[in-house]
């Protein structure tokens, strides 16, 4: 699709994400860009050529690009909500299952000659939090019928009908963080979401309760989820992201009970296909003056 549209594709030499100084020169002359979690900072946008209309996010989380810079200089921001939410909540519900049986570590030790005796915990009728009913915690919510639990949710904007259709119960916040055996994240990181997680809400859940994060890495104060842990006021934390990727060391790598994996929830071949396909579709649909109703910057573009 894109290479009938497109006169010149410029690529990523790196094949990694890219640092600010390696993705200006390569923005030089171009007029869309499809964004992984390159770091588009505001000192990008500021640099960037006149040409660049759209910004289109190969995923759901944009904390990534300053969509405020971008909409002061006319540069729309795209995402792609619900591609990878079916996968990203496999993971999230595989994370819930390794942790609560610790599957990792009675993998690692039978390969190692042993045959550990290891007591888990059920995921069968048990209470099941969600923080963001978004495509991803719908998509948790769903499997966690299957398991027969008993689901509650909290979001802002929360979806009423789906509610219904599924049993799940809509709650607060404190509520969510009260009642559940797991509470499963999926929130979009703002300066409001950064640390939800912390001493003080992890005080207000049930003790034993396992933490699954497959949202984003600062939702999560990682020293106040070790103190926890360490503490035994956690069962467990499984996490798929950090708030600095690669974690190198992460203290919380001594535990057992946590089970951590290297930000691949999107990281399936339907998803990527998916994702990749609505990335384009949304920098072509901008750049040809059609509606895209996946603009995330709506509020800080200029009127031009």
């Amino acid at each position: 699709m894109l290479e009938q549209f497109a006169s010149e594709i410029v690529c990523n030499p790196y094949n990694r994400p890219l640092m600010a100084d390696e993705l200006i020169p390569l923005l030089e002359g171009v007029d869309g860009y499809i964004a992984g979690v390159d770091d588009v900072s505001a000192r990008v946008i500021d640099k960037a050529p006149s040409t660049l209309k759209v910004i289109s996010r190969y995923g759901v989380g944009y904390d990534q690009v300053d969509i405020k810079a971008c909409g002061q200089r006319g540069i729309v921001v795209t995402n792609t909500p619900g591609a990878n939410a079916e996968s990203v909540a496999d993971l999230a519900f595989g994370l819930m299952l390794s942790v609560a049986r610790q599957i990792p570590y009675a993998d690692e030790q039978t390969k190692r000659g042993g045959w550990p005796r290891i007591t888990g915990l059920e995921l069968y009728g048990k209470t099941l939090g969600i923080i963001g009913l978004g495509a991803i915690g719908k998509g948790v919510a769903r499997r966690a019928k299957g398991f027969s639990m008993r689901v509650l949710a909290y979001d802002p904007a929360i979806d009423e009908a789906f509610c219904r259709q599924y049993g799940v119960e809509i709650s607060s916040f404190e509520e969510v963080l009260s009642k559940s055996d797991f509470i499963s994240l999926h929130l979009p990181l703002k300066d409001e979401t950064k640390h939800i997680i912390n001493s003080n809400t992890i005080s207000m859940m049930k003790d034993g309760a396992i933490l699954i994060n497959t949202a984003r890495g600062g939702l999560v104060d990682e020293q106040a989820v070790y103190q926890a842990l360490k503490a035994g006021k956690l069962r467990g934390f499984g996490t798929d992201v950090f708030e600095v990727e690669p974690p190198g060391k992460s203290p919380l790598f001594e535990f057992k009970n946590v089970v951590v994996t290297p930000h691949m929830g999107s990281s399936t071949v339907e998803a990527i296909n998916a994702m990749a396909n609505l990335a384009v579709k949304n920098l072509i649909d901008v750049l040809t003056g059609k509606e895209c109703p996946y603009i995330v910057n709506r509020e800080y573009l200029k009127i031009v």
